[in-house]
């Protein structure tokens, strides 16, 4: 069975059979080959790629420094052949020496329960999700998010003249979820493009009380076409990105947050939005429980262990 043949072909009539959302597969990625068999001698294998993040990179909000990322090619082996491709990884993990700011990861379709033991035996977590929601019908009204929000909140599209307050808010959801070590980077981090989009009037919204930003939904616009790097991920469209969402901690609970994101819903599906997408930490309390609420599924799952070394 040859990695470039059947067993590639296999993997893609897996993950068609797991989620019709899931983009087919277009080929396999570049990297390092490894190979493995389970104990009836199927084969298996993945391809291994590694990143390294300079300082100052915005990658740096949600990764590790340096990365290693595992493509499993395991058609329908399951659970064994999952934990055959990770056994080779953590051998060939021996020839490396990570320090602690770094990790192994491997992204993997999130209706397919048969991995979830070996990731699991072999020390990686669930850590975030890339998860979608389609467009609704344009015959059928979307229920779950009605317009009328607080009265004395008010929606509108965000200016240049609002990088501060959008800056502000943007921080406090890094803060929260503890990504980083503290706000001085983040803002270094978070300040160049939130400026770059707002300037050329990317879809960003906020939510004002008494004149006063309490809420900002900052998000764009993404293309999957063949051969893009969002094809990988996403089915063909257009969609919508929901980079950001931050709500001010005093603010919570009042049903600021979903008021923002049925407008930030309708005006994506207004423009002709395929559907919107976002990725969250499972380990969030509020994003985790926030984000289904309003209609999002999980389409990926990033599962990772840190430090690198750490994998079993």
């Amino acid at each position: 069975m040859s990695v470039g043949g059947t067993l590639f072909a296999a993997h893609r009539a897996r993950c068609a059979a797991l989620d019709p959302l899931l983009p087919e597969p277009a080929g396999l990625p570049a990297g390092e080959t490894l190979t493995a068999a389970t104990t009836d001698g199927l084969r298996v294998a993945g391809v291994l790629q590694s990143h390294t993040y300079p300082p100052g990179a915005l990658d740096l909000l949600w990764s590790a420094a340096r990365v290693w990322q595992l493509h499993p090619l395991v058609g329908d082996t399951g659970a064994e052949g999952m934990d055959a491709v990770l056994r080779a990884w953590r051998h060939r993990m021996d020839a490396e020496s990570p320090d602690p700011d770094s990790a192994c990861t491997v992204t993997w379709p999130s209706r397919d329960p048969e991995a979830v033991p070996a990731f699991l035996r072999h020390g990686l977590a669930p850590v975030s999700a890339l998860a979608v929601r389609l467009a609704p019908p344009p015959e059928r009204h979307d229920n779950n998010h009605p317009d009328d929000h607080p009265d004395d909140i008010v929606i509108r599209e965000a200016t240049p003249e609002d990088f501060e307050e959008a800056l502000a808010l943007v921080v406090h959801t890094f803060t929260y979820t503890s990504l980083t070590a503290g706000e001085a980077q983040l803002e270094e981090l978070l300040a160049p493009q939130l400026r770059r989009s707002l300037a050329a009037g990317a879809p960003i919204w906020l939510a004002e009380q008494d004149g006063v930003a309490v809420a900002v939904a900052d998000c764009g616009w993404i293309r999957s076409t063949p051969g893009t790097a969002a094809a990988e991920l996403l089915p063909p469209g257009n969609w919508g990105y929901v980079n950001n969402v931050a709500t001010e901690p005093g603010s919570r609970g009042r049903g600021v947050g979903q008021a923002l994101m049925a407008v930030v819903h309708r005006e994506f599906h207004r423009m002709g939005a395929t559907g919107t997408y976002l990725y969250y930490h499972l380990t969030n309390p509020l994003a985790s429980v926030f984000w289904p609420r309003q209609g999002y599924r999980p389409l990926w799952t990033y599962w990772e262990v840190q430090p690198a070394g750490a994998l079993r």
